[in-house]
Protein backbone atom coordinates (compact mmCIF):
# COMPACT_ATOMS: atom_id res chain seq x y z
CA UNK A 1 0.00 0.00 0.00
CA UNK A 2 2.65 2.82 -1.02
CA UNK A 3 1.89 6.30 -0.37
CA UNK A 4 5.02 7.21 -2.80
CA UNK A 5 4.34 10.98 -4.01
CA UNK A 6 0.82 11.35 -2.58
CA UNK A 7 0.28 14.36 -0.30
CA UNK A 8 -1.41 13.31 2.79
CA UNK A 9 -3.00 16.66 5.63
CA UNK A 10 -3.43 15.01 8.87
CA UNK A 11 -5.14 17.53 11.36
CA UNK A 12 -4.27 17.00 15.22
CA UNK A 13 -1.07 14.85 14.25
CA UNK A 14 1.50 16.21 16.59
CA UNK A 15 1.12 13.89 19.06
CA UNK A 16 -1.54 10.63 19.71
CA UNK A 17 -3.65 9.23 17.02
CA UNK A 18 -2.71 11.93 14.69
CA UNK A 19 0.82 11.37 15.19
CA UNK A 20 0.54 7.81 14.48
CA UNK A 21 -1.18 8.16 11.51
CA UNK A 22 1.41 10.82 10.20
CA UNK A 23 3.97 8.71 10.32
CA UNK A 24 2.50 5.41 8.85
CA UNK A 25 1.68 7.46 6.22
CA UNK A 26 5.27 9.11 5.75
CA UNK A 27 7.04 5.77 6.41
CA UNK A 28 5.15 4.74 3.54
CA UNK A 29 6.37 7.79 1.40
CA UNK A 30 3.79 10.26 1.94
CA UNK A 31 4.70 14.24 1.58
CA UNK A 32 2.91 14.56 4.93
CA UNK A 33 1.57 17.98 6.59
CA UNK A 34 1.59 18.17 10.33
CA UNK A 35 -1.36 20.39 11.54
CA UNK A 36 -0.88 21.55 15.02
CA UNK A 37 -2.78 24.47 16.75
CA UNK A 38 -0.25 25.04 19.94
CA UNK A 39 1.92 22.10 20.22
CA UNK A 40 5.04 23.29 17.70
CA UNK A 41 7.61 21.53 19.14
CA UNK A 42 5.75 18.12 19.08
CA UNK A 43 5.15 18.91 15.69
CA UNK A 44 8.92 19.28 14.92
CA UNK A 45 9.72 16.28 16.59
CA UNK A 46 6.76 14.30 14.22
CA UNK A 47 8.02 16.19 11.28
CA UNK A 48 11.83 14.93 12.13
CA UNK A 49 10.62 11.34 13.10
CA UNK A 50 9.45 11.09 9.45
CA UNK A 51 12.29 12.60 7.79
CA UNK A 52 14.57 10.38 9.72
CA UNK A 53 12.62 7.50 7.86
CA UNK A 54 12.99 8.90 5.01
CA UNK A 55 9.93 11.21 4.01
CA UNK A 56 8.74 14.20 3.85
CA UNK A 57 7.08 16.29 6.30
CA UNK A 58 6.08 19.78 7.22
CA UNK A 59 4.43 20.86 9.84
CA UNK A 60 1.48 23.99 9.58
CA UNK A 61 0.11 25.61 12.47
CA UNK A 62 -3.90 25.81 12.23
CA UNK A 63 -6.97 25.97 14.74
CA UNK A 64 -8.85 24.32 13.11
CA UNK A 65 -12.07 26.21 14.28
CA UNK A 66 -10.75 29.09 12.52
CA UNK A 67 -11.26 29.32 8.38
CA UNK A 68 -8.77 31.47 8.11
CA UNK A 69 -5.90 29.94 9.53
CA UNK A 70 -7.10 26.64 7.76
CA UNK A 71 -6.97 28.61 4.29
CA UNK A 72 -3.58 29.64 5.45
CA UNK A 73 -2.53 25.51 6.05
CA UNK A 74 -3.62 24.96 2.84
CA UNK A 75 -1.69 27.81 1.16
CA UNK A 76 1.42 26.25 3.10
CA UNK A 77 0.32 22.95 1.79
CA UNK A 78 0.28 23.82 -1.69
CA UNK A 79 3.43 25.77 -1.80
CA UNK A 80 5.43 22.72 -0.37
CA UNK A 81 3.38 19.90 -2.01
CA UNK A 82 0.55 20.90 -4.31
CA UNK A 83 -2.64 19.93 -3.95
CA UNK A 84 -3.51 17.50 -0.92
CA UNK A 85 -4.51 13.53 -2.09
CA UNK A 86 -5.84 12.98 1.11
CA UNK A 87 -7.27 14.69 4.67
CA UNK A 88 -7.40 13.26 7.39
CA UNK A 89 -9.81 15.04 9.92
CA UNK A 90 -8.40 14.19 13.07
CA UNK A 91 -7.96 17.36 14.96
CA UNK A 92 -10.42 17.28 18.70
CA UNK A 93 -11.09 18.29 21.71
CA UNK A 94 -12.99 17.24 24.89
CA UNK A 95 -14.50 19.43 28.03
CA UNK A 96 -16.25 16.80 29.53
CA UNK A 97 -18.93 17.23 32.40
CA UNK A 98 -22.68 16.08 33.27
CA UNK A 99 -24.98 17.58 30.84
CA UNK A 100 -26.58 19.52 33.94
CA UNK A 101 -23.47 21.02 35.04
CA UNK A 102 -22.62 21.95 31.50
CA UNK A 103 -21.82 25.56 30.30
CA UNK A 104 -22.99 26.83 26.53
CA UNK A 105 -19.22 27.31 26.16
CA UNK A 106 -18.28 23.95 26.86
CA UNK A 107 -21.03 22.91 24.28
CA UNK A 108 -20.18 24.87 21.27
CA UNK A 109 -16.14 24.90 21.75
CA UNK A 110 -16.21 21.16 21.56
CA UNK A 111 -18.52 21.92 18.19
CA UNK A 112 -16.36 24.73 16.92
CA UNK A 113 -13.48 22.28 16.53
CA UNK A 114 -14.60 19.10 16.24
CA UNK A 115 -16.98 19.89 13.94
CA UNK A 116 -16.41 23.48 12.95
CA UNK A 117 -12.95 22.07 12.10
CA UNK A 118 -13.84 18.72 9.62
CA UNK A 119 -16.39 21.58 7.79
CA UNK A 120 -13.37 24.20 7.58
CA UNK A 121 -10.95 21.72 6.87
CA UNK A 122 -12.90 19.77 4.36
CA UNK A 123 -14.53 22.56 2.93
CA UNK A 124 -10.64 24.22 2.03
CA UNK A 125 -9.29 20.86 0.41
CA UNK A 126 -12.66 19.41 -1.39
CA UNK A 127 -11.42 20.82 -4.85
CA UNK A 128 -7.90 18.94 -4.13
CA UNK A 129 -9.67 15.57 -2.64
CA UNK A 130 -12.25 16.07 -5.71
CA UNK A 131 -9.62 16.51 -8.52
CA UNK A 132 -6.86 13.92 -7.42
CA UNK A 133 -6.81 10.67 -8.65
CA UNK A 134 -7.85 8.11 -5.68
CA UNK A 135 -8.89 11.29 -3.15
CA UNK A 136 -9.29 10.31 -0.23
CA UNK A 137 -11.12 11.84 2.98
CA UNK A 138 -10.74 10.19 6.13
CA UNK A 139 -12.76 11.25 9.12
CA UNK A 140 -11.40 10.16 12.63
CA UNK A 141 -14.93 9.92 15.09
CA UNK A 142 -14.69 7.45 18.24
CA UNK A 143 -16.51 4.37 19.89
CA UNK A 144 -18.71 7.21 21.55
CA UNK A 145 -20.41 8.83 19.05
CA UNK A 146 -22.12 5.30 18.85
CA UNK A 147 -22.47 4.12 22.39
CA UNK A 148 -22.63 7.65 24.26
CA UNK A 149 -20.47 8.14 26.96
CA UNK A 150 -21.18 9.63 30.44
CA UNK A 151 -19.72 13.18 31.15
CA UNK A 152 -19.63 13.68 26.93
CA UNK A 153 -22.48 14.75 25.83
CA UNK A 154 -20.85 17.40 23.36
CA UNK A 155 -17.88 15.01 22.36
CA UNK A 156 -20.66 12.46 21.93
CA UNK A 157 -22.64 14.91 19.91
CA UNK A 158 -19.99 15.59 18.13
CA UNK A 159 -18.50 12.14 16.95
CA UNK A 160 -21.97 11.02 15.92
CA UNK A 161 -22.11 14.19 13.72
CA UNK A 162 -19.39 12.72 11.36
CA UNK A 163 -21.41 9.79 10.75
CA UNK A 164 -23.87 11.54 8.66
CA UNK A 165 -21.21 14.35 7.17
CA UNK A 166 -19.05 11.29 6.16
CA UNK A 167 -22.15 9.82 4.31
CA UNK A 168 -22.92 12.64 2.64
CA UNK A 169 -19.43 13.69 1.31
CA UNK A 170 -18.96 10.81 -0.08
CA UNK A 171 -22.44 10.37 -2.47
CA UNK A 172 -20.83 13.70 -3.50
CA UNK A 173 -16.90 12.69 -3.79
CA UNK A 174 -18.94 9.52 -5.73
CA UNK A 175 -19.22 11.94 -8.78
CA UNK A 176 -15.30 12.45 -9.11
CA UNK A 177 -14.40 8.89 -8.43
CA UNK A 178 -12.90 9.89 -4.40
CA UNK A 179 -14.15 8.38 -1.54
CA UNK A 180 -15.34 9.29 2.06
CA UNK A 181 -14.73 7.46 5.23
CA UNK A 182 -15.08 7.23 9.29
CA UNK A 183 -13.09 5.80 11.73
CA UNK A 184 -14.00 5.07 15.02
CA UNK A 185 -11.41 3.67 17.33
CA UNK A 186 -11.85 2.50 20.93
CA UNK A 187 -10.31 3.38 23.90
CA UNK A 188 -6.66 3.97 22.30
CA UNK A 189 -3.35 4.10 24.45
CA UNK A 190 -2.40 7.68 24.08
CA UNK A 191 -1.47 10.48 26.67
CA UNK A 192 -4.68 11.22 27.83
CA UNK A 193 -5.67 7.89 28.12
CA UNK A 194 -2.78 7.18 30.07
CA UNK A 195 -3.81 9.91 32.78
CA UNK A 196 -7.22 7.83 33.86
CA UNK A 197 -6.71 6.16 37.23
CA UNK A 198 -5.59 2.83 36.65
CA UNK A 199 -9.01 1.16 38.42
CA UNK A 200 -10.73 3.07 35.90
CA UNK A 201 -8.50 1.63 32.96
CA UNK A 202 -9.20 -2.22 34.70
CA UNK A 203 -13.46 -1.13 34.47
CA UNK A 204 -13.10 -0.33 30.98
CA UNK A 205 -10.53 -3.25 29.69
CA UNK A 206 -12.91 -5.32 31.30
CA UNK A 207 -15.63 -4.52 28.76
CA UNK A 208 -13.33 -5.17 25.59
CA UNK A 209 -14.11 -8.73 24.24
CA UNK A 210 -10.21 -8.27 23.14
CA UNK A 211 -9.31 -7.52 26.45
CA UNK A 212 -7.04 -4.81 25.71
CA UNK A 213 -6.58 -0.92 24.86
CA UNK A 214 -5.63 0.00 21.36
CA UNK A 215 -2.58 0.92 20.38
CA UNK A 216 -2.14 4.15 17.87
CA UNK A 217 -0.66 1.38 15.45
CA UNK A 218 -4.13 0.04 15.47
CA UNK A 219 -5.85 2.91 14.44
CA UNK A 220 -3.00 4.19 12.16
CA UNK A 221 -3.24 1.17 10.05
CA UNK A 222 -6.45 1.22 9.00
CA UNK A 223 -6.04 5.03 8.23
CA UNK A 224 -3.47 3.70 6.05
CA UNK A 225 -5.60 1.53 4.12
CA UNK A 226 -8.10 3.60 3.61
CA UNK A 227 -5.49 6.70 2.42
CA UNK A 228 -4.38 3.95 -0.02
CA UNK A 229 -5.18 3.47 -3.54
CA UNK A 230 -6.16 -0.31 -2.37
CA UNK A 231 -9.56 1.04 -0.75
CA UNK A 232 -10.85 2.44 -3.94
CA UNK A 233 -14.31 0.82 -3.80
CA UNK A 234 -14.46 1.87 -0.11
CA UNK A 235 -16.85 4.81 1.03
CA UNK A 236 -19.58 6.36 2.87
CA UNK A 237 -18.01 3.45 5.99
CA UNK A 238 -17.92 3.94 9.54
CA UNK A 239 -15.58 1.83 10.22
CA UNK A 240 -14.97 0.23 13.88
CA UNK A 241 -11.67 -0.87 15.49
CA UNK A 242 -12.70 -1.20 19.11
CA UNK A 243 -11.51 -4.55 19.83
CA UNK A 244 -15.47 -6.13 19.99
CA UNK A 245 -17.10 -3.59 22.06
CA UNK A 246 -20.44 -3.67 19.78
CA UNK A 247 -20.46 -7.37 19.98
Amino acid sequence: MSMDGRTCVITGSARGIGRGIAEHLGEEGANVVINYRSSEAAAREAVDAIESMGGRAIAAQADVSSDDEVEHMHDVCHETFGPADVLVNNAGITADKQFTEMTREEWDRVMDVNLGGMFNCTQAFYDDIWNAENGRLINISSVVGKQGNFGQANYATAKSGMFGFTRTIALEFAQGGSTANCVAPGFTRTDMVESVPDEVLDRIVSGIPLERLAEVEDIAAVVRFLASEESSYVTGEVIDVNGGMDL
